[in-house]
C-alpha cells in the first residue's frame, strides 16, 4: 500500500508508463490504414521478433525505461545483446506480442479514466456532459465530487501494477540466456583469478624483498664488518630493484595500461634467488637439472614463485641456515624440493600461513600438488608440476 501511495512521486512510474504506451503508436498508425483489422499488428511483429537485433533494441529500451535506476549495471536482469539462439528469438517474439496487448490496455485506461474524472467533475457542477464519454450512472453532485478522484487513482494503480508486471516479464523473456550467464560467470571467474594472482605476486615478490632486506640489515649490524656491510647493502639494493620491477609490472596490470608488462621471472633465472639467499648468510646447496629454459611458460613461472616463497620462509622463520634446493625435470613433470633444518622454536608447523597456502594454490592451478611440513627432522617444501597437460 505504501508503494502505491508513493508511486505518483517516483520517476520510474512515469518512465514505465511511457514504455507501456510506446507500442500503441504502431497500432494507431495501422488504424489509419486498415481500421477493420486492428489485430494485424500482432502478425507484423512476428518477423521483427525473429530478427537478432530486435532483442538488443528491446533490451536497451526496457533497461532505460523499466529499470532506469540500475540500467547501467548487471543487476537489472535484462540483457542488452542480440539474439544468439532461436530460443532467444522466440522469447523476444513473445515479449513483443505481450507488449502490444498490455499497451492497448494501458492506453485505453490512460484515455478513458481521465475522461470519467472530467465528467464527474462536470456532474459535480451540475453539467450533464463534458466529454464524449457517458457515465454508466448519473450521480448526485456531491457523490460526483467524491468519486472524481477515483478514476485517476485507478489509472495510477493500473500503471504501477502493469509496470511491475512487465518488468518481471522483461527479466524473464529478455533476461540473459544460459549461455550468456555462463559467459558472464566465466568473465567474473577470470577477473577473480587475476586478482588472486596479482595478490600472490605482490606477496611473493615484495615479501621476499623485505625479508632479504631485514635479514641482511640485521646480519650487517651484528657483524660490524665494513666489507660484510658493503656486501649486505649491495644485496639489499639488488633485491629492492627486482622488487620494484615486479611492483611496476603488477601496477601496469592493475591500471590496464596498453603498455605490455615486463616478462615474469622464470626458473631459468633461479640463480638470482639462490644468490640472494646466499647473500643473506644462508648456505644454499642447489642442484638444478634438466633444460629448465624449455619448460612451459605457466610451469616455469609458477615454479619460480614457489621456490621464491620457500626461500623467503626459510630466511623469515629460520634465519641463515643451510638450505638444500633440488629442481629436476622428470618424465612428464617438474619436481621442486626445498629442505632446511627446523628452528629450535618453530613458528610455522601447521601449514596455515598465506605463503604456504599460496604455494599449494599455484600447484593446484596447474594440476599438480605441493606439500609442506616437517620431514625427517627438517622442514620440506615439495612441489610436483605436470608438464604434458600444460603443453
Amino acid at each position: 500500500m505504501y508503494r502505491l501511495l508513493r508511486a505518483p512521486l517516483q520517476p520510474v512510474t512515469y518512465s514505465r508508463w511511457v514504455h507501456l504506451c510506446v507500442p500503441i503508436l504502431m497500432l494507431a498508425v495501422w488504424m489509419f490504414i486498415e481500421p477493420e483489422a486492428p489485430w494485424f499488428p500482432l502478425l507484423i511483429v512476428i518477423p521483427l521478433g525473429l530478427m537478432p537485433w530486435m532483442r538488443l533494441a528491446e533490451g536497451l529500451q526496457a533497461r532505460f525505461l523499466l529499470t532506469p535506476h540500475d540500467r547501467d549495471s548487471a543487476d537489472s536482469g535484462i540483457s542488452a545483446a542480440k539474439s544468439a539462439r532461436w530460443s532467444d528469438r522466440w522469447r523476444t517474439l513473445l515479449w513483443l506480442e505481450m507488449r502490444l496487448v498490455v499497451s492497448l490496455v494501458v492506453t485505453l485506461a490512460t484515455v478513458w479514466l481521465p475522461m470519467f474524472t472530467v465528467d464527474l467533475v462536470g456532474a459535480s457542477f451540475g453539467k450533464t456532459l463534458v466529454t464524449d464519454v457517458r457515465l454508466p450512472f448519473t450521480p448526485s453532485p456531491w457523490a460526483a465530487a467524491l468519486l472524481a478522484p477515483v478514476p485517476l487513482v485507478l489509472l495510477i494503480v493500473t500503471v504501477v501494477l502493469l509496470g511491475e508486471l512487465m518488468t518481471l516479464i522483461a527479466r524473464r523473456l529478455l533476461g540473459p540466456s544460459a549461455a550468456e550467464r555462463l559467459t558472464a560467470l566465466e568473465a567474473r571467474t577470470e577477473q577473480l583469478l587475476e586478482r588472486t594472482r596479482i595478490a600472490r605476486e605482490l606477496h611473493d615478490s615484495i615479501g621476499h624483498a623485505l625479508t632479504v632486506a631485514v635479514v641482511q640489515a640485521g646480519a650487517a649490524r651484528a657483524a660490524a664488518d665494513p666489507a660484510f656491510t658493503d656486501r649486505a647493502l649491495a644485496a639489499i639494493e639488488e633485491t629492492g630493484r627486482a622488487a620494484l620491477e615486479d611492483l611496476e609490472r603488477v601496477l601496469l596490470v592493475l591500471r590496464e595500461s596498453a603498455q605490455p608488462p615486463s616478462q615474469r621471472p622464470t626458473l631459468a633465472e633461479a640463480d638470482r634467488l639462490l644468490e640472494s639467499a646466499r647473500a643473506s648468510g644462508a648456505t644454499v646447496d642447489a642442484e638444478l637439472t634438466g633444460p629448465l629454459e624449455q619448460l612451459p611458460g605457466p610451469v616455469t613461472r609458477e615454479g619460480y614463485r614457489i621456490l621464491q616463497e620457500a626461500l623467503t620462509n626459510v630466511l623469515r622463520h629460520c634465519g641463515p641456515v643451510p638450505v638444500r634446493v633440488r629442481v629436476e625435470m622428470a618424465v612428464g613433470r617438474l619436481d621442486l624440493e626445498v629442505t632446511n633444518p627446523l628452528p629450535k622454536q618453530p613458528v610455522l608447523v601447521t601449514g596455515t600461513g598465506s605463503g604456504l597456502r599460496g604455494m599449494r594454490e599455484r600447484a593446484a592451478l596447474l594440476g599438480g600438488e605441493a606439500d609442506t611440513g616437517p620431514f625427517e627432522g627438517s622442514w620440506r617444501v615439495r612441489a610436483r608440476l605436470p608438464l604434458e597437460r600444460i603443453r
